[in-house]
């Protein structure tokens, strides 16, 4: 036999050994989680919603109205892939922070009613999963809804001609109805500098704006609270939030001001209740109402 055959079949007979050999298994590599603090636990994992209500300054029509707002915060299980409230704790759910906000306020004869939920992961690092937001009052109404699957898919209902019944996929970057529970959360993840960003549903519905990201701008500043910023400057409009410094960052108070204008809508916080207000649908439970100083 010669040398480069006896060395062409050994090479050969290495290479079919090595091949039949069963590959080692490496572990997958696992997402970045956020590490929740005791005192967050403490707060947010016993059983209540924390409920905040704000005296409104609402601008509409050029003018300012007299109302009020609600912003309840409360812990639950999420089914990621249905992207709705658990029923049942299964490996399938994942904790989230959800935001419930309310205005309402009169427009001369007729009124206003505005709600929207943002659902943002407790654990994940994410622009959000999932943004509903309705607006009513006595010309119609308009829904819209986001769902974070594979990107960002909305969905738009109005009454208004030219907006109603749009599917629309974009990709997924910073949603205003988010920022919300980032601040509750970890405020120093708040983004700063330019960035692309959704705006607030409600203001995208109520002003007709074109449901996009927009070129925002994001700054952070302090006093005896912080404040944080985003601009638009396409828009004209800018969101201040001001909110406690320490733990459980409350948000005391919030100002968007429609620069091209200078119209101003304005809240601050008149009352803060933890209460389990989904319990609480009895007769008797209206009394609550007046810790709340609900009108």
């Amino acid at each position: 036999m010669s040398k480069s055959l006896f060395f062409t079949l050994t090479a050969s007979i290495i290479l079919v050994l090595v091949s039949c050999q069963k590959p080692k298994e490496t572990n997958p590599v696992s997402e970045p989680e956020r590490s929740l603090s005791q005192e967050f636990r403490s707060y947010w994992y016993k059983g209540s919603a924390e409920i905040n209500t704000y005296d409104l300054i609402q601008e509409r029509y050029g003018e300012s109205r007299q109302g009020e707002a609600v912003l309840i915060f409360v812990t639950e299980d999420f089914l990621k892939e249905e992207q709705v409230k658990a029923n049942q704790r299964t490996p399938a759910v994942i904790p989230v922070l959800k935001l419930n906000s309310t205005k309402s306020f009169q427009t001369g004869i007729y009124p206003y009613s505005i709600m929207q939920s943002a659902f943002y992961p407790v654990k994940e690092f994410s622009e959000g999963i999932k943004v509903t937001s309705s607006v009513q009052e006595w010309c119609g109404q308009t829904y819209t809804q986001l769902n974070n699957k594979d990107g960002f898919n909305i969905t738009i209902h109005s009454y208004f001609e030219g907006e109603a019944d749009q599917n629309l996929k974009l990709e997924e970057t910073v949603l205003e109805n988010s920022l919300w529970a980032v601040i509750r959360i970890n405020p120093e993840e708040l983004p700063q500098g330019s960035f692309q960003a959704i705006p607030d549903f409600s203001y995208m519905q109520m002003y007709h704006q074109p449901m996009k990201a927009y070129q925002a701008q994001g700054t952070i500043t302090q006093d005896s609270l912080n404040h944080y910023q985003i601009v638009y400057p396409e828009l004209k409009r800018m969101l201040t939030i001001n909110f406690d410094k320490e733990h459980p960052y409350s948000i005391l108070s919030w100002e968007e001001t429609h620069t091209g204008t200078g119209q101003i809508t304005l809240a601050k916080r008149k009352a803060k209740v933890q209460l389990p207000y989904w319990q609480m649908n009895k007769a008797k439970d209206s009394v609550y109402r007046d810790s709340l100083k609900l009108k």
